[in-house]
């Protein structure tokens, strides 16, 4: 948790730039972030508890109200400092690669130490879409669900 913090530290120069429209605007923004790359999606356990299987269901049935159901006990199981950090190596690697704007990257670092779950939830939800068949990985592949 400690490296997660001093990266939100470092971006918080960019993040308190923003005016609160701004920031909630980019906040907005982060729900499409996991489509970017596959470092911006939570890494799914190889063995999927029931609710995550669930969840798969209800995104492959398309049935919004089931994956209501069990998404916070998804994020309950995911939410980990690990796949915390996992993610901000992730918006830290492609803000220095020049694929994601630094005030994205600071707004989505800044979401990260701060215990929302913004941009984890839409990581759950496209990596579980992608394991279920339903969304293509960002190279563009489709899985057999």
């Amino acid at each position: 948790m400690a490296f997660l913090r001093t990266a939100a530290r470092e971006a918080a120069e960019d993040a308190l730039a923003l005016s609160e429209r701004e920031f909630a605007l980019l906040l907005a923004e982060l729900v499409d972030l996991p489509c970017l790359d596959l470092s911006l999606q939570v890494e799914l356990p190889k063995l999927l508890s029931p609710a995550i299987g669930r969840l798969c269901e209800a995104i492959a049935e398309d049935d919004e109200s089931a994956g209501d159901v069990v998404i916070e006990q998804v994020l309950v199981e995911l939410d980990t400092p690990l796949a915390r950090a996992r993610l901000a190596r992730g918006v830290i690697a492609l803000r220095d690669a020049g694929r994601l704007g630094r005030r994205l990257a600071a707004v989505g670092l800044v979401d990260l130490a701060s215990g929302s779950r913004q941009l984890l939830c839409a990581s759950v939800i496209e990596a579980v879409a992608v394991r279920a068949g339903v969304a293509r990985t960002p190279s563009g592949l489709l899985l057999a669900a």
